[in-house]
């Protein structure tokens, strides 16, 4: 795929949306894993406090250890986890002023090596609607 003139392998998708909400509000969310099942199911079923690693999502009955990353200051949201002994993967999400006020979200994934891109553009549309929607709702 030609991307900005040249060719990239390409090993993310990356959507974004535009909101009315402030980015203090789509980040307030964004900050409480707890409700990520709220506007990405095909993510994670539930998540819950734990202990010992701070947060403990399950999808499809299995469980893992869910890192989230926040830096407020910065707008920034990472959720990540392990994909490979020692290394870490998963959902970086930003929200940006947008002019005139309201917020910009914007989510990057990694792409597996067998993922098909566009079910991966649509299912991260879908999520960053369904965020917007919740967090506009409140």
């Amino acid at each position: 795929m030609a991307r900005y003139g040249r060719d990239v392998d390409s090993r993310t998708e990356t959507q974004s949306i535009e909101s009315d909400a402030a980015p203090e509000a789509i980040l307030a969310l964004l900050a409480d894993p707890s409700r990520i099942p709220q506007w990405a199911p095909a993510f994670v079923d539930a998540v819950t406090q734990d202990g010992e690693s701070g947060w403990r999502a399950t999808k499809g009955g299995q469980d893992f250890i869910l890192r989230v990353v926040t830096k407020l200051n910065a707008g920034t949201v990472d959720y990540l986890r392990e994909i490979a002994p020692g290394r870490e993967g998963g959902a970086y999400m930003r929200a940006i002023p947008r002019p005139g006020g309201g917020s910009v979200v914007v989510m990057t994934l990694p792409l597996l090596p067998d993922a098909e891109r566009t079910a991966v553009a649509a299912t991260l549309r879908d999520e960053l609607n369904a965020l917007v929607s919740l967090v506009e709702s409140t």
